[in-house]
């Protein structure tokens, strides 16, 4: 029996990594391009054994080989599979650990998620907040912040969650469930900045990431719309992570950003990963 499921990759948060695991190995991917494959070494660890790509899905199922060498019968198995699965997979990790406001102590910054309530206790008593960095999600500064010699807007951010959560910051576990309402931040950060330059941080650094914020499930429809639109800037990393959005909420405006992205890449634009693989090989 193949599990399908998919969860958050943190810290910091980068995507939502898609996973189909066997008894005896699995498959994991960020962005349906290219799959892991992870041979399991016991009931809860593995090693990466090697990859392909989605486009070798029909090769791999039909000979059981790739590029001629023939594959292990625990990658046809999980290639079958996804042969036919739909993506995204479903969530799965409900269990979260926030960083909690020194003030009220309500989440205020997602640290660590995970699958299963026993698998909490491998996890460190972390208490810091890590924003993804600017060398793989660049904030391009203003001519002003350049000027002034500031650091980056990642940087920034971070160090403004981390003053939020006080000298001797505390971080607790959550189990959240999809059909139970609650008030936790959608997009893993709170918002509610009381100055409107660390309000403005804190946007610019959601609008820069929402392209893989799409990938998040449960959604409400205004916040996905607001990512939507801030993705417009990000077209060509929409073409790549579009096929794991679980929904959409303005149809026409999600076209015309693959319209233009398709174009962009027929006219030779990279979109700036000149062929580099985001690992997932720590989960």
């Amino acid at each position: 029996m193949i599990r399908a499921y998919s969860q958050r990759l943190l810290p910091p948060y980068s995507g939502q990594v898609q996973i189909a695991e066997s008894a005896r190995a699995r498959v994991v991917s960020m962005d349906r391009e290219i799959w892991e494959v992870h041979y399991r070494r016991d009931e809860t660890s593995f090693s990466r054994a090697t990859w392909f790509k989605q486009a070798n899905l029909a090769e791999i199922v039909a000979t059981g080989t790739l590029e001629g060498e023939v594959l292990d019968d625990r990658i046809h198995e999980l290639a079958v599979f996804l042969s036919t699965a739909t993506l995204p997979f479903p969530a799965a990790d409900g269990f979260e650990y926030w960083l909690l406001d020194a003030a009220d102590e309500s989440p205020l910054a997602l640290i660590f998620s995970c699958i299963e309530g026993e698998h909490m206790a491998r996890f460190p008593a972390h208490t810091e907040w890590t924003a993804l960095p600017s060398a793989a999600m660049r904030i391009e500064l203003s001519p002003e912040e350049k000027g002034r010699g500031e650091t980056p807007v990642n940087h920034r951010l971070e160090r403004l969650v981390a003053e939020r959560a006080g000298r001797k910051p505390r971080a607790r576990w959550f189990h959240r469930r999809p059909s139970e309402p609650d008030s936790f931040p959608p997009f893993m950060v709170r918002e509610d900045w009381p100055d409107a330059r660390q309000n403005e941080l804190c946007q610019r650094y959601i609008h820069r990431q929402a392209s893989r914020l799409l990938m998040l499930h449960g959604l409400e429809r205004a916040d996905r719309l607001r990512l939507e639109q801030a993705a417009q800037a990000q077209a060509l990393e929409v073409l790549r992570f579009h096929a794991l959005y679980p929904e959409v909420a303005d149809e026409a405006l999600m076209r015309a950003i693959l319209v233009e992205a398709r174009m962009r890449v027929a006219a030779g634009e990279l979109d700036g990963r000149v062929n580099r693989r985001e690992g997932v090989l720590y989960l």
